[in-house]
């Protein structure tokens, strides 16, 4: 389907305002693709890029600024997030050793655990681009990278 058909409108005041247009509902129509698949396992797609981004850094704890940092959605309330995440004992908190006023934060072997049941859905999520090429693929994320790099 087509951008036009999927949200029937004909005309766009120009292929910039067509892209965009595109971009953001695409990006809509596969967080809804994802957002059963999450709901399935009992977590959101950010306590999901959460629990990715502390496995890649395990054993070792990150700090809650540094998780924010690479995020994809940058949650504003990262703080609650993490406290559902230490709710479902995924996760923990732990004592800075250099700053005892600061806070760490670790997966817990539940969360590895919960990482690994949720790992086959990345290949559903491939699924998604089956219409494309890897050339293709490879073409639209250097696109998207590029569009990221106009906005300073």
């Amino acid at each position: 389907m087509s951008i036009e058909k999927d949200i029937n409108q004909k005309n766009f005041k120009d292929a910039f305002q067509k892209a965009y247009i595109n971009l953001m509902f695409t990006n809509n129509w596969m967080l809804n693709q994802t957002k059963s698949w999450f709901k399935e396992h009992g977590v959101t797609h950010q306590q999901y890029n959460v629990l990715r981004i502390l496995r890649g850094s395990h054993p070792n704890c990150m700090n809650p600024g540094s998780i924010k940092d690479v995020m994809i959605d940058k949650s504003p309330d990262l703080t609650r997030l993490i406290d559902r995440l230490i709710e479902k004992k995924y996760v923990q908190r732990e004592t800075c050793g250099s700053n005892r006023r600061k806070v760490d934060v670790i997966i817990t072997q539940e969360g590895l655990d919960k990482l690994k049941q949720l790992d086959p859905l990345e290949e559903e999520m491939k699924n998604m681009f089956n219409n494309l090429t890897d050339d293709e693929a490879e073409t639209l994320s250097n696109l998207l990278d590029r569009l990221r790099g106009s906005v300073a």
